[in-house]
C-alpha cells in the first residue's frame, strides 16, 4: 500500500492515479479480509475500488487526462502537513491494545453483552445484523449522508462539465 500512496503522489497522469487509487482500495479490503471484518472488505471493495473508481473515471472522461501545473511547487508545504498529521494519528494509536488481545476491553465488556444481550434487545437473530441496524443506527446514518453528499458533488462535477460544453456549441452555432 505504501508503493501505491507513492506512485499515487508522483505520477501526474490522473488516468494512472485513478486506477492506482482503486489498486490502494483493492488492498485495503484484502487487508480486512485478513483482519477478519469480511462486511467492512466487501464495503472497501464495492465501494472504494468498485464505485468510486467507476465516478472517478466517469469524472476524467470529461475533463483533462493530465494534472495542470501552476508553476509553483506546493509539494514540501503538502508533504509536511500530511507528516505532522500522520504523526498525530500514530501518537493516537500507541496506547492501543493489540490487535487480537483477548484482554482488550472490548472483549471483555463489549463484545459479550452483544453476543448474550442483542436478540433479546433488539429482536434480531444476527447479532451483527442487530449491531448495524440498532446499536450504530446513527453511525450507519452518518455515513449513509457522507455517501449522498459525495454522490451530489460527482454529480454537480458531471453537470458543470456538460454545461460548459452546450455553451460553447451555442456559440460557435452563432459565429456561423
Amino acid at each position: 500500500m505504501g508503493v501505491t500512496v507513492i506512485g499515487i503522489i508522483r505520477i501526474r497522469d490522473l488516468f494512472s492515479v485513478v486506477i492506482l487509487t482503486g489498486v490502494f482500495s483493492l488492498l485495503g479490503a484484502a487487508i480486512y479480509v485478513v483482519m477478519d471484518a469480511v462486511d467492512v472488505a466487501f464495503t472497501e471493495a464495492a465501494v472504494g475500488a468498485g464505485i468510486s473508481t467507476v465516478l472517478m473515471l466517469g469524472t476524467l472522461a470529461l475533463t483533462s487526462r493530465h494534472e495542470k501545473t501552476t508553476g509553483q511547487d506546493r509539494s514540501l508545504p503538502a508533504a509536511l502537513i500530511a507528516i505532522i498529521a500522520g504523526a498525530f494519528l500514530i501518537y493516537g494509536t500507541l496506547d492501543m491494545p493489540t490487535y487480537g488481545d483477548a484482554n482488550a476491553p472490548i472483549n471483555k465488556h463489549v463484545v459479550p453483552r452483544y453476543m448474550q444481550e442483542s436478540s433479546k434487545e433488539i429482536g434480531l437473530p444476527n447479532v451483527v445484523t442487530s449491531v448495524l441496524a440498532s446499536y450504530r443506527g446513527y453511525d450507519t446514518l452518518g455515513e449513509t449522508f457522507v455517501i449522498f453528499t459525495a454522490a451530489v458533488g460527482v454529480i454537480a462535477i458531471i453537470g458543470r462539465g456538460r454545461r460548459k460544453r452546450k455553451k460553447t456549441d451555442e456559440t460557435k452555432g452563432a459565429d456561423a
